[in-house]
């Protein structure tokens, strides 16, 4: 009987591993070994091969397995895209809406909502009285709201 240190094999051991095998196995049993350990090798090299190459197309410079939440913002960032047109267009149409109102109701709705002047504000700096600047912005949010309801 012939025995073979597995030690030699995995030089990273720190323990002696023997196996006694036949005269006439040894070599065939060493070719074997040899063999299932590259396969085993090799498998895991891709493996990691592949996770690599996930890593790099979701633009992800961390690891996808942590659980915090980080991997669901990388693979989900297409919908962020998604929503920011989604948002740049709703703007856009806006601001056709706002166009298309007469020029009082639409600098009226302008100050109110866009630089937070309230009514008796922009009433003292229009010169008029605060209930017509309350009519005409409500009769602007009434277009408003007709006009976008047209883009929905």
């Amino acid at each position: 009987m012939a025995t073979i240190n597995l030690r030699d094999l995995y030089p990273e051991e720190e323990l002696d591993c023997i196996i006694e095998v036949q005269n006439g196995d040894a070599e065939a049993f060493k070719a074997t070994l040899t063999k299932e350990i590259a396969d085993v090798y090799f498998e895991e090299q891709r493996r990691e091969n592949a996770y690599q190459r996930r890593l790099f197309r979701n633009k992800a410079h961390y690891s996808l397995d942590c659980d915090d939440g980080i991997e669901n913002d990388a693979i989900n960032s297409s919908a962020d895209l998604f929503e920011e047109y989604a948002a740049k267009l709703s703007k856009q149409q806006l601001h056709n809406a706002l166009n298309s109102l007469p020029e009082k109701q639409r600098k009226r709705i302008y100050a109110q909502y866009f630089c937070g002047m309230n009514r008796s504000e922009i009433a003292r700096a229009e010169g008029v009285d605060v209930s017509s600047v309350r009519e005409s912005i409500n009769a602007g949010l009434i277009k408003l709201k007709n006009i976008l309801q047209k883009f929905l």
